[in-house]
């Protein structure tokens, strides 16, 4: 592995609006943000958005060495019933 790269790891922070039906996420270090009805639809946004912005503020990081990382935040639904 002499020419393996190293990763670069961007943490994607969600939550879901239950109001608006849709999971509203960013992250702050390339900056991205946006809303999606499915987690894997925010991944698939802020990933298209980090190809734009990747030069532009990280431009000794290789694309090819991009990783994301989701952190995800729901209330439940319902609360739990008594034991």
């Amino acid at each position: 592995m002499a020419n393996a790269l190293r990763p670069t790891i961007f943490t994607v922070s969600a939550i879901w609006d239950a109001e608006a039906q849709v999971w509203s996420g960013s992250c702050d270090a390339l900056p991205a943000a946006a809303d999606a009805e499915t987690l894997d639809g925010l991944l698939a946004k802020v990933e298209a958005m980090a190809a734009d912005l990747l030069a532009d503020n990280h431009p000794d990081v290789d694309p090819a060495s991009v990783y994301f990382q989701m952190t995800a935040l729901r209330e439940m639904d319902a609360p739990l019933a008594a034991a």
